[in-house]
């Protein structure tokens, strides 16, 4: 595919039109495809000879060599472009093996390049430009290399009486996969076809002999390849690339999900081709590896890509942040709901916050008879935009310190939401870096039909995590394992890079471009968080008690006030009711013992009115 730039005339005005229309409809898909440039936009079209004509300067139809370079003229529904020659853009190269040739009877793989379809749709006026990121060439083995590699392969399984060839090769940007065929038809010495077959287990049982012979610090074995009849021999490359997140945002498959707000670039499988996840169908993702491994970039990446793609009015975030220093940079973009949460006590508010938020859109559907976010905005239409749900999407980083302090509350909340959120638009990505069953429990996991593994210390916490092994043999730095919601099982990606000065240019557009807003009197000044009564009064009571506050609760609508009706409603023991009902009872929310047994009287009327007596007592005791 050849790529131009367009350099508009005085008189043209195709800038305001529908050019990807005009483009699909001028042209034959029988021809070899051009990109355009089209003031700062690529447009993807192919080119018929019948629509090109070059023009000389002396105004003759046949063009002197050296002036066909300058100009070609395109005709589009009959109007005239006139398009320069000078292919000012980077071609963008994606190195594989994709052809196979024989040489003295072996096989040898040529390392072929090919060009990554680039599409980029018409963006946003509101959106930022897709110059802020920065994109880098991938570093990929040469064709000696594998053919090495290759042979090595062969040679070490022949060693252990495996005859089997390797019949492909798949080059990626971190990792090479040789396919090996347990299956190969040999002639014997009577010239009749003998067909040899290999059990996929013995092959998958030289992982640490495959390593020694290629000298490599691990070794990754998927027998069979899912959908294929071969076994895959995963092999790290000797100069591993960064795959940049702006790469795959001008990929064709990305513009195809570009009616998704929520598809994200996740990175490039084994053979290079992007993949892309919607976290609308997944509806929450799980993600889990040890430190250095990447999960943070991921994170970090995603939530780029989203505000990348989306304003605040289409997407709105919650990032939870117990690690404190890693997403401290996103503060300030008007995508937040409010201020990176970095406190656990506090993150449980948020996400108390999450589940009454949930049941408000619930309410709000049922009202509109409808089973979603997607029909209830189609519902409303454009008079009613302004009433329209945005998605919530809930970024948390490290959800082990959270099950460590507060077990039962985080287990509880996530749970809640990973079983009900999806249709009220609020989508969970929920990371660890202990994928031990007593952070990553069977009733959580449960509800996370689609997880990523990053590198782990064992195969045990590979199969917490995935249910298959593998994860323990990746090297790091991004590499992950994906087991998407109806997937047969892992596949293996190289996760996208964003840099730190990537994140600032980002948030900085949106910084001013809000700041901009709130001068039009589009927007207004950014506000408390919705969470911040509820967290403020949860810190207030959790300092006495944390079951304080559901006591509280209990005290308030009974009506009357007993260890003994604590302890059937809040399933604790005696002690810890009775001192509950004392804590109460300091606070002058229930009066005191009564003679013979008798339950104690509520002092106030409404749960506001006791938790208006809490505050109130709690400033008294610090002044």
């Amino acid at each position: 595919m050849t790529e131009e730039q367009f350099y508009p005339e005085e008189d043209d005005t195709l800038i305001d039109e529908d050019i990807d229309d005009l483009l699909s409809e001028a042209y034959d898909d029988e021809r070899p495809p051009i990109a355009i440039n089209i003031n700062g936009r690529v447009i993807e079209a192919e080119m018929p000879e019948r629509n090109i004509r070059v023009t000389r300067l002396d105004g003759s139809t046949e063009p002197s060599p050296d002036e066909e370079e300058e100009y070609t003229t395109i005709i589009i529904n009959g109007k005239e472009v006139r398009v320069r020659q000078d292919r000012p853009i980077k071609k963008r190269r994606v190195k594989r093996a994709s052809k196979v040739r024989t040489v003295n009877g072996r096989r040898e793989f040529v390392v072929q390049g090919y060009q990554d379809k680039v599409k980029v749709g018409r963006r946003s006026k509101n959106l930022p430009d897709l110059e802020l990121l920065q994109y880098s060439e991938l570093k990929l083995p040469t064709s000696e290399e594998v053919n090495f590699r290759a042979r090595l392969i062969e040679d070490t399984m022949l060693e252990f009486d495996i005859d089997a060839d390797v019949v492909d090769v798949r080059v990626g940007p971190t990792i090479t996969q040789y396919a090996v065929s347990p299956i190969k038809e040999v002639v014997d010495e009577n010239g009749e076809p003998q067909v040899i077959r290999t059990r996929v287990s013995k092959i998958a049982a030289l992982a640490n002999d495959l390593a020694l012979a290629l000298s490599t610090k691990t070794l990754r074995i998927e027998a069979p390849v899912p959908g294929h009849s071969y076994v895959g021999i995963e092999v790290p490359n000797q100069e591993p690339s960064i795959v940049s997140l702006r790469a795959l945002l001008e990929t064709e498959q990305f513009y195809q999900e570009r009616k998704h707000p929520l598809a994200v670039p996740l990175g490039r499988d084994v053979s290079g081709e992007p993949v892309i996840i919607d976290l609308a169908r997944m509806p929450h993702l799980l993600m889990a590896g040890t430190t250095g491994s990447g999960k943070s970039i991921g994170l970090r990446s995603m939530i780029t890509s989203l505000v990348m793609s989306n304003t605040p009015d289409a997407v709105r975030l919650i990032v939870l942040d117990p690690k404190i220093v890693e997403f401290s940079q996103f503060n300030g973009l008007p995508h937040l709901i409010g201020p990176v949460e970095t406190d656990p006590e506090r993150i449980i508010g948020v996400l108390r916050w999450a589940t009454r938020e949930m049941d408000r859109r619930y309410a709000l559907l049922e009202q509109e008879k409808a089973r979603n976010i997607e029909a209830y905005n189609a519902i409303l239409g454009r008079r009613r935009k302004d009433e329209h749900m945005p998605y919530i999407v809930i970024f948390v980083d490290e959800i082990g310190d959270l099950m460590m302090l507060y077990p039962d509350e985080t287990e509880k909340t996530l749970t809640r939401l990973a079983q009900k959120a999806r249709a009220a638009g609020m989508h969970l990505v929920v990371a660890t870096q202990r994928p031990s069953t007593d952070i990553i429990t069977g009733l959580i996991k449960a509800n996370f039909p689609a997880r990523i593994s990053f590198a782990v210390a064992s195969g045990t916490d590979s199969r917490v995590i995935l249910d298959y092994t593998g994860a323990e043999a990746l090297i790091g730095r991004g590499d992950m394992l994906f087991l998407g919601p109806d997937a047969a099982g892992p596949k293996r990606i190289q996760g996208c890079f964003v840099s730190d000065e990537e994140i600032d240019a980002v948030v900085q557009y949106w910084k001013d471009w809000h700041q901009e807003q709130i001068e039009a009197g589009k927007m207004e000044e950014p506000s408390t968080p919705p969470w911040e009564q509820a967290v403020t009064r949860l810190e207030a009571l959790s300092d006495l008690d944390p079951v304080l506050e559901e006591a509280l609760n209990v005290v308030v609508q009974e009506g009357q006030a007993s260890a003994s009706l604590l302890q059937r409603r809040l399933g604790v023991g005696y002690p810890r009711a009775a001192r509950l009902i004392d804590a109460l009872h300091e606070l002058s929310i229930v009066g005191g013992p009564q003679a013979g047994g008798k339950t104690r009287e509520v002092l106030v009327r409404s749960i506001d009115d006791a938790r208006r007596m809490v505050k109130n007592n709690r400033r008294k005791q610090r002044y």
